[in-house]
């Protein structure tokens, strides 16, 4: 078995760009949106409301106020999420909000924040996972959970590089267990109590009172807000429909609001469910234990096989956040292959694999979702801590970019009043968790997450920087070549003749760079080549591949560039003609079409223009692909004479 069977076996074989149901076999429905991306959301209630029990366990009767608390805000969040996948239907969530009502600053903020978050999504899911399992198992097996958990992530990884629909078939099962066996485990869990309700409302009126008369009002306050923050975790998640959106099935807005009804509701019902629980059978934190865990113990007892239905809830829940950790997979790269357009990451994070995957992105998330793990010792509470920071600093943006929103479009959107309390009051609910959570967690791991995300947005502005610094070095070659147009040349319409000496050039696009290399081709091989075939690939990424109009519309582009080259080619007396490809993989592609095309002109010479500095920097390579390179080692293992023509330009330091 070769090399390549290997990795079709692990990772699949590769699919067709040009497959007329391809969007149709990727894009998810209501459902599966829910289960892919809902499930992040959703599995929040495994850590969210017992991180806001612990605080307030001396004073449980607070848990009333606090689950209807939760629910609102859900359903707060969820509604103005819901307006943002309304008039932001491309995609892209918060970064895009961000970035289009507050400004490019604010949008790369936001991304950065986004990034950290779902590498913290990641990792929280899979630490919480592995804390739910391994509270069914003796403390001497718990040395090996950290294992447990990066082994978890590495499984993801190859799952997600697979394709997100094959992963969320089968992590379905999974989700749809979590969902009957915690509709049993709250449900049961007032029904079983269902007698001593009067009871407990008559105990937490007397608790109150006395909480009241020793806290004081500001005092009872403060430790409900505190509570109330520290469950922040509870609603990281909710924003994962509106960053995912590219993949939802047609109509996707449709599908993403009713996808966002489904988390909401659930989550709403599941997290306030599970708060009435705890005050309902006074359940206490235990180390080694979660609270779920205890509370299903608690609750399945007496029932026959009690102790294995309540290992089946709590297992469900570990493996809901294994589907969960899913969405840092699906929307992490989402949102960096957003960046990567707008060039504030690497043009690589924008590339799609052969899987129609952003493989780059996947690795990365995971990878670095490894990093903290290990550094936290998957610490659950250290993390969620981490993960609700970032979270907020997102929410807050987007709550208040949408503001601003409704209020410059005010003349124009006739119900701007109302969205702009929700959006408000949004605002409100996520400044005031972010801020609290900030002070009462900054030595606890909320300073880190805050510097992390701060050494993102300096490296995103340094390479946008970069970037901006080679657009306007190829802006001034553009005036060079534009200078020169071919004149003085009879216009050649003859057609190519295959046993003529030809020059195969490889280009992208219409542009400078591809001018100077055919001139340099000219100059260094005067009168050697008697024809040109330009040679374009329509590499398609996340920005060309969103519906089957744009991927159509994208190709007829490269078509397009390459027929001007003809034309250019023309003008200065060389018979020309052109070839063209479609697919994901650039140096697949080029090699292919290059080996097809010198077959076809046995007399040939392929040419690559390379993009070169003056003064090289450790980071090009990073910023700039080796495309050039790597396809002429390929072509050489074919016997294709390939050039290389460097284009250099000088960089404004």
């Amino acid at each position: 078995m070769d090399i390549t069977s290997i990795k079709q076996s692990i990772f699949g074989k590769p699919k067709d760009v040009h497959d007329p149901n391809i969007f149709h076999k990727l894009a998810l429905i209501p459902t599966l949106a829910w289960i892919g991306l809902g499930a992040d959301g959703l599995s929040s209630s495994s850590y969210g409301p017992e991180e806001a029990f612990r605080v307030i366990v001396d004073h449980p009767y607070l848990a009333v106020l606090l689950a209807i608390a939760t629910a609102f805000t859900v359903f707060i969040i969820a509604y103005s999420y819901s307006k943002m996948i309304e008039y932001f239907p491309t995609g892209g969530g918060g970064y895009v909000v961000a970035t289009q009502t507050l400004g490019k600053k604010a949008g790369v903020i936001s991304g950065s924040a986004l990034i950290v978050d779902y590498i913290l999504t990641i990792t929280v899911s899979i630490a919480a996972c592995g804390d739910a399992i391994f509270s069914f198992l003796p403390m001497e097996y718990h040395q090996y959970k950290l294992m447990f958990q990066v082994f978890l992530v590495l499984m993801l990884i190859v799952m997600n590089i697979r394709g997100v629909k094959e992963s969320i078939y089968i992590l379905a099962p999974v989700f749809v267990v979590f969902i009957i066996t915690h509709i049993i485990l709250i449900g049961y869990g007032f029904i079983g109590h269902a007698g001593e309700i009067g009871p407990v409302i008559q105990e937490i009126k007397t608790d109150y009172n006395n909480g009241l008369a020793s806290l004081g009002t500001i005092g009872m306050m403060a430790l409900f807000f505190k509570a109330y923050s520290m469950g922040g975790g509870t609603y990281t998640g909710i924003e994962a429909v509106s960053n995912g959106l590219q993949i939802m099935k047609e109509p996707k807005v449709r599908t993403a609001k009713r996808t966002m009804v489904y988390m909401s509701l659930s989550l709403a019902i599941t997290a306030g469910g599970l708060l009435f629980c705890y005050l309902l059978w006074d359940i206490k934190p235990e180390h080694g234990k979660t609270m779920n865990a205890l509370l299903s113990e608690r609750v399945f007892e007496a029932w026959a096989f009690g102790g294995v239905i309540a290992l089946i809830t709590i297992f469900s829940e570990g493996a809901l956040l294994t589907v969960a950790a899913q969405a840092g997979f699906i929307d992490g790269p989402r949102v960096m292959a957003n960046m990567a357009l707008d060039g504030w990451l690497p043009k690589r994070f924008a590339s799609l694999s052969e899987r129609l995957t952003m493989r780059d992105g996947v690795l990365l998330m995971g990878f670095a979702a490894i990093l903290v793990l290990l550094y936290t010792g998957g610490h659950i509470g250290t993390l969620v801590v981490m993960y609700s920071i970032n979270v907020f600093v997102t929410f807050s943006l987007s709550q208040l970019g949408m503001c601003k929103f409704f209020v410059v479009n005010r003349k124009t959107k006739p119900e701007w009043k109302s969205h702009l309390i929700i959006h408000s009051i949004g605002l409100l609910l996520c400044t005031t968790i972010l801020a609290i959570t900030c002070y009462e967690k900054f030595g606890a791991g909320g300073w880190l997450t805050l510097v992390f995300t701060l050494m993102v947005v300096v490296v995103c502005y340094l390479i946008k920087k970069h970037y901006n610094k080679v657009s306007k070095a190829i802006k001034k070659l553009n005036e060079k070549i534009i200078e020169f147009q071919p004149s003085g040349y009879p216009y050649n319409k003859e057609v190519v003749k295959p046993d003529d000496r030809t020059a195969i050039q490889l280009v992208s696009g219409f542009n400078s760079f591809g001018i100077h290399s055919m001139l340099s081709i000219l100059d260094n091989f005067p009168w050697v080549y008697k024809n040109f075939i330009f040679v374009g690939v329509a590499a398609v990424d996340s920005g060309s591949f969103r519906n089957h109009e744009e991927l159509v519309a994208y190709e007829e582009n490269v078509k397009k560039a390459l027929k001007q080259y003809v034309e250019y080619a023309r003008k200065l007396g060389m018979p020309a003609d052109y070839r063209f490809s479609a697919g994901t993989d650039v140096v697949e592609l080029a090699t292919e079409l290059c080996i097809n095309t010198a077959k076809e002109f046995p007399k040939s010479t392929v040419f690559a223009g390379k993009l070169t500095f003056q003064e090289e920097r450790f980071y090009h390579k990073m910023l700039h692909n080796d495309t050039a390179f790597m396809i002429q080692k390929n072509l050489q293992q074919y016997g294709v004479t390939t050039v290389i023509l460097p284009v250099t330009v000088a960089l404004d330091e």
